[in-house]
């Protein structure tokens, strides 16, 4: 006799199980589901199995082969172009069925006595012979409803409560006769139980119903596999554990060490070539596979953990399923019913909260809290908050659930009442973003102004004046054109400090989140005459003479962007002969290959009109590139002079804000001055919050980042810098090429290296231990100075990625190459050398 092993089918409730996995080869008690089938087919003398496949087909094939492995003869049909259904795949091998044959399905768990199954179809000289069996809850299942003689009369597919006739439901095993497959079509998709069966039932052919003692699981979704381990091992199902029974419930495979100092409950199975070390506790109902390393302390409570992982030192796991591959960090929390895909990597002290699936190849950050099934992005971060607000990859890290949780976070740390305001850049995803963040904001009764598509300098200066709490900006991110950045700001408009962020993770982390009654819920407003108010502000902060009768021409690139709404109507009261370039709004953002192309056009548009100067856009208002006369591109560590420079040129003995990497000819043309440089730390809010704290400070910022003029308000202002630089030239009557040929010469160069998290605090850790303290400065990083003549290395780790960035500036050029390679080899021989220390904790 032969059978039909159905396991085409892809899984999608036992994902992230099936996401590289059918269904059938899912793991029970560290063998495939379709193993155990086939020892049961194998053990009531049927050795003759067609199996059909359609999800990875190849991965079933390549495990049992020919079958003779398993004592069978194993043929495959597999369904190329479309599923064909549970009959549609049998019509399809009609050919190979010229006998009484049994169907039965690859993701079922059962030990059903089918010879006798096969003895009563004989006896009843049945067509179609369906296998049943009673459950106490029917709901879920097919109810099949048979006679006194056990012939079917009626099937109910998934009842509702009112229809539960019978408990007696359909297993999806069948023995049929080859002529039933007539009537299906070919090449069809058709499934027994909704069109053959019915049909068979109508034609009045006979078909029976064999009630079978024993077991049977329906594997069906993540908790039922769970069960169904347990079962296993707790005798409840018949199966052949592939490893010896050392003691009563203990089986345990070959060539695995277990430590003395090991506490083992029973039941519990651990599979071959493991390794378990001192007092680690195992609870009874634990499943372990093969190549599983276990570290000193962990405490396992009846995990189902696949092959090959490793789980680290005092780690708990608590009914959970590990797939292949993972390797669980020392001290990480994975709670009851969490689901970790394989090859992922669970950092130190992460915690996955009950219920949350980890799709395949996923890291989870250190110390990361992860309460949302991770299932598009790359890694969860222990963080919200990077060096710049809350960014991520546009509708996969940032979605619209996501957000919505964020604003109510976010709302849930002010009070009841308070009002915020809420702005974007002009692009569809921005205002998909925002409009979440509204809805979770208003749902903890906070009151939205509602700023809608504007520049955030323009949004910064308003703030203080609408005597709201904060507000938030969203835009595409500035680096990234595929990422999303979400901004939040105090009521000065300046961005949050960090332990704000920090209360805000909290909040978001451990779901405390405020619910107000419907009588409470925020309300939501639109702002008036925001452009009117900044442009107030803007020409109260400017030389209106001096821009006037500058006769100016300059060449503004808007690069599609909002601010090519706002600037050219404000730069038109001046009387500014600008040319706009690029000026309309685009909803697609422009990459960074086509930014620097539209900036290489500017150049030559500046020469051709014989502009002053001209001026790229970027960062929704925040950021610009200079192009001088000649069509050159003045950026980065140039600018940052440059703008220090006609600054302190005109307002002798000021302040300026800078970050710690800026390069020495800050520090050399505050001299010329009588000036002082004010280094921060390298991130956009430290140098906010400095340049607000103290006194006399007229520029902050980097080339890189965009520059403040704290007069104004507290943030990065493209727009103003444009006014100012035009008023600037005519007051100093010099061109960008004259200022530019007066800046000091200073080499200043830079390195970026890859470094795991776990090795950014050792690292820094080392090179303080390793440096005088008289050479060092702390501000952020490392910075090793040499006193006598302004030279510097700083080795600064990123806030955002595994990285770390090294800075060397000297006006020596060959010590700057020297001193770069020099601490290149140093830090990486420190990333190897701890790196080798974890991988030798771990063998």
């Amino acid at each position: 006799m032969r059978a039909v092993l159905m396991a085409g089918g892809s899984g999608t409730r036992l994902r992230p199980l099936t996401c590289d996995l059918p269904k059938p080869m899912v793991s029970i008690l560290n063998r495939p589901i379709a193993e155990h089938i086939i020892n049961l087919l194998k053990d009531n003398g049927i050795t003759e199995v067609i199996a059909t496949l359609h999800y990875l087909p190849d991965i079933m094939r390549d495990y049992f082969q020919d079958g003779s492995d398993f004592g069978v003869q194993m043929t495959y049909a597999v369904e190329e172009d479309q599923p064909l259904g549970t009959s549609g795949c049998v019509k399809n091998i009609a050919e190979l069925l010229d006998e009484t044959f049994l169907v039965i399905s690859g993701d079922s768990l059962t030990d059903f006595d089918l010879r006798s199954a096969i003895a009563f179809h004989k006896a009843k000289r049945s067509k179609a012979t369906l296998i049943l069996t009673r459950v106490p809850n029917p709901l879920e299942f097919g109810v099949v409803i048979t006679d006194s003689q056990q012939r079917i009369c009626r099937f109910l597919e998934k009842p509702s409560t009112s229809e539960i006739f019978s408990d007696t439901v359909n297993t999806g095993a069948y023995i049929l006769e080859p002529e039933v497959l007539d009537y299906l079509p070919i090449n069809e998709e058709s499934d027994f139980s909704k069109d053959l069966f019915p049909l068979l039932l109508q034609r009045g052919e006979p078909m029976y119903g064999y009630i079978a003692e024993g077991y049977w699981c329906d594997v069906g979704n993540l908790d039922t596999y769970r069960q169904a381990q347990y079962d296993g091992l707790d005798g409840k199902v018949h199966l052949q554990i592939p490893y010896e029974e050392k003691n009563p419930g203990q089986w345990i495979g070959q060539n695995t060490y277990i430590d003395p100092s090991a506490k083992i409950e029973r039941p519990v199975l651990i599979g071959s070539n493991c390794r378990i070390g001192p007092r680690v506790h195992i609870e009874a109902g634990t499943v372990l596979g093969d190549n599983i390393t276990v570290g000193a302390d962990a405490d396992l409570k009846r995990p189902i953990i696949a092959n090959g992982a490793i789980i680290g030192e005092e780690a708990h796991l608590r009914a959970c399923v590990i797939s292949r591959g993972t390797r669980v960090d020392r001290r990480s929390h994975i709670l009851e019913g969490a689901v970790v895909g394989s090859l992922s990597t669970v950092g130190e002290e992460a915690q996955i909260s009950p219920g949350v699936r980890v799709w395949p190849s996923k890291k989870i950050e250190s110390g990361a809290i992860l309460n949302i099934n991770l299932i598009w992005g790359t890694m969860a971060q222990r963080n919200l908050f990077g060096q710049q607000g809350v960014s991520g990859l546009a509708n996969i890290d940032i979605t619209p659930e996501f957000t919505v949780k964020l604003g109510a976070a976010y709302g849930s740390t002010l009070k009841p009442g308070s009002m915020i305001t809420v702005s974007r850049d002009q692009r569809p995803i921005s205002r998909m973003v925002s409009r979440s963040l509204i809805a979770g904001l208003m749902s903890t009764g906070v009151h939205i102004q509602n700023l809608e598509s504007t520049a955030i300098p323009v949004a910064r200066t308003v703030i203080p004046t609408l005597s709201v709490s904060g507000g938030i900006h969203v835009r595409l991110h500035p680096d990234r054109p595929d990422y999303i950045l979400i901004e939040f700001f105090d009521k000065q408009g300046i961005n949050i400090s960090k332990a704000k962020e920090k209360k805000i993770e909290g909040t978001y982390f451990k779901e405390d989140i405020r619910r107000m009654p419907i009588a409470d819920i925020g309300t939501m407003t639109y702002a008036s005459q925001v452009l009117d108010l900044y442009s107030r502000c803007f020409e109260r902060q400017l030389n209106v003479a001096a821009v006037q009768n500058s006769r100016a021409k300059v060449v503004i690139d808007y690069v599609y962007a909002v601010t090519g709404a706002i600037l050219p109507r404000l730069l038109a009261k001046f009387g500014c002969d600008a040319v706009v370039l690029n000026a309309s709004l685009s909803q697609t953002a422009v990459s960074n290959e086509e930014r620097e192309n539209l900036l290489i056009q500017l150049g030559h548009v500046v020469e051709a009109v014989r502009a002053n100067f001209g001026v790229q856009v970027s960062a929704n208002g925040e950021q610009l590139i200079l192009v001088d006369e000649a069509g050159l591109p003045i950026r980065g560590e140039t600018l940052t002079a440059l703008m220090v420079n006609m600054m302190m040129t005109a307002h002798p003995r000021s302040s300026v804000v800078v970050p710690v990497q800026t390069s020495s000819a800050v520090e050399k043309i505050a001299r010329r001055h009588d000036g002082r440089v004010i280094r921060t730390k390298a991130s956009p809010t430290a140098l906010m919050e400095a340049a607000r704290a103290n006194h006399n400070v007229v520029l902050g910022g980097s080339g890189e980042m965009g520059f403040i003029f704290p007069s104004l308000h507290p943030g990065f202002d493209a727009m103003f810098c444009i006014a100012k630089l035009i008023e600037m030239l005519t007051i100093q009557e010099r061109s960008l090429a004259q200022i530019r040929a007066e800046l000091p010469k200073v080499c200043h160069k830079n390195y970026t290296m890859r470094c795991p998290w776990t090795v950014k605090g050792a690292l820094m850790r080392h090179l303080v231990e390793t440096h005088t303290p008289e050479n060092l400065e702390l501000i952020d990083g490392v910075k090793i100075v040499n006193r006598q003549n302004d030279s510097w290395i700083l080795i600064l780790p990123d806030a955002g990625e595994p990285l770390v960035h090294l800075y060397a500036n000297s006006d020596d050029r060959d010590w700057v190459d020297r001193v770069l390679l020099e601490y290149r080899q140093r830090v990486q021989g420190f990333i190897d050398q701890e790196e080798g220390v974890d991988l030798l904790q771990l063998g």
